[in-house]
Parts: C-alpha cells; sequence; structure tokens
C-alpha cells in the first residue's frame, strides 16, 4: 500500500496547489457568464464567482484518473495479470468515479439552471445506481448491524433484503442534500465537507493500524485525499 499511498499523497498536493491557482484565475470568466453571487453580510456589493465546485470537482477527476493504474500497478506489471488481476477492486474504482461524474454534472446543472427540488431527489438516485450495481455482483450483503437500543428485540444484525439497496440510494439523496442546503453560507458547506472527509480518513488510518480490511479502508482513503486537497483550496476562498 506505501508506493500507491505515496502516489495518492502526491497528487492530493499537486491538486491543492492546481486548485488554489485556478480559483481566481477563472473569477472574471464565471463572473462574465453571469454565475456570480453578491456576498449579502459584505456592505460592498462585490460580485462573487458561484459554482466553483465544478473547478475542483474537475481537477478531482483528473486527478483520480491520473491515479488508477498505481493500486494495481503490481498485478499490471505481472505476467500472469490476467489470473490475478482484483477485477472487482477495479470496477469498484471506476463506478465511483462515475457516480462523481454525475454528481458534479447535478452540481453545475443546478447552479446554472435552478434546478426544481424534485429533480434534486431525483439524479441523485440514478447516479447512485453504477455504486449500487457493482456492489450487487460483487458483495450482495444486505444484512445490516442493529443499533444497542433495539439488539434485544430483532438480534444483533437483521438482513432487510432489497430494502438495502432502497436505503442506500435513499441515503444518497440525504447526504448530498444535506451538504447542499448549507450552501450560501461563507465556508460552511465546503467546510463541513472537508471536516467529514478527514474524519473518515483518519478513521481508514485507525482501522489499517489495527490490521482490519486493509484493502477496503486504503480505497477509502485513496478517494479521499485528493477529495481534500481539492477541498481545501476551495475553502480557502470560499470561507
Amino acid at each position: 500500500m506505501l508506493f500507491p499511498l505515496a502516489v495518492n499523497v502526491f497528487l492530493a498536493l499537486f491538486a491543492f496547489i492546481v486548485t488554489n491557482n485556478l480559483i481566481p484565475r477563472l473569477r472574471e470568466m464565471f463572473i462574465k457568464a453571469n454565475v456570480f453571487g453578491i456576498d449579502m453580510s459584505k456592505r460592498d456589493k462585490v460580485k462573487i464567482p458561484e459554482s466553483m465546485g465544478v473547478v475542483t470537482g474537475s481537477i478531482y477527476l483528473v486527478v483520480s484518473f491520473l491515479f488508477i493504474p498505481f493500486p494495481f500497478m503490481q498485478h499490471l506489471l505481472s505476467d500472469s495479470k490476467g489470473a490475478t488481476f482484483p477485477h472487482d477492486e477495479f470496477v469498484e474504482l471506476i463506478s465511483a468515479l462515475l457516480s462523481i461524474c454525475c454528481m458534479i454534472l447535478l452540481g453545475f446543472a443546478d447552479d446554472v439552471l435552478d434546478l426544481r427540488w424534485r429533480i434534486k431527489l431525483l439524479l441523485p438516485t440514478i447516479a447512485s445506481l453504477p455504486l449500487l450495481m457493482v456492489y450487487y455482483v460483487n458483495f450482495n450483503s444486505t444484512t445490516v448491524v442493529m443499533p444497542n437500543i433495539v439488539r434485544e428485540f430483532v438480534g444483533y444484525s437483521l438482513n432487510i433484503g432489497f430494502l438495502y439497496y432502497i436505503f442506500m440510494g435513499m441515503l444518497a439523496v440525504f447526504c448530498t442534500n444535506a451538504i447542499n442546503i448549507l450552501a450560501g453560507i461563507n465556508g460552511l458547506e465546503v467546510g463541513q465537507s472537508l471536516i467529514i472527509a478527514l474524519s473518515i480518513v483518519i478513521f481508514n488510518g485507525i482501522e489499517i493500524f489495527n490490521g482490519r480490511a486493509e484493502s477496503c479502508h486504503s480505497f477509502s482513503i485513496y478517494m479521499l485525499l485528493p477529495y481534500i486537497g481539492t477541498t481545501y483550496a476551495l475553502w480557502l476562498h470560499n470561507k
């Protein structure tokens, strides 16, 4: 894991530097396209460009695409890569990036077209379908661990079957809109995203240190470090 992690950290720093320099350079372009707002808490009514998430999202995707070969480098360089290549992990990575592409498109369309709420509820559900399909093919485990308060009634775990996929689709809708609803307050929307990402990376590090499911937690770290780089750059300008 050390080599791909080192590459991932380097790409995250690269993403931060590029995003931090690109946002002010694209400021006037967004304002000329009438994609801007006015800071209501300031006396000076200065035009502030909006939809900068599409900039950070684009940089994130570029960096993530560059990173794709590195977690599988030992398999790609192996003579028997056809027999040992982890196709399931590769498909998980590609499907995750596909879902992220869909959500970046939704975010930009929302800023430009001011989408209605029923559309905002529908599109995240559709964007989560690639992830759910890959999960169904690779794992298809629909057993959930129950909270302590109800374990004496239903047991430690419960198999909820197809409801699991409905729940995960609804969770995608909830998470995206719970973040988006705080947009407009300087630094809050992107700031909470940054804190959540950092907390997950810390959790992943603790789990790997304790020897639990390294492949799952390393995958999470690979996805989040470039995100932290681009998000931190956006926060510096947005706050």
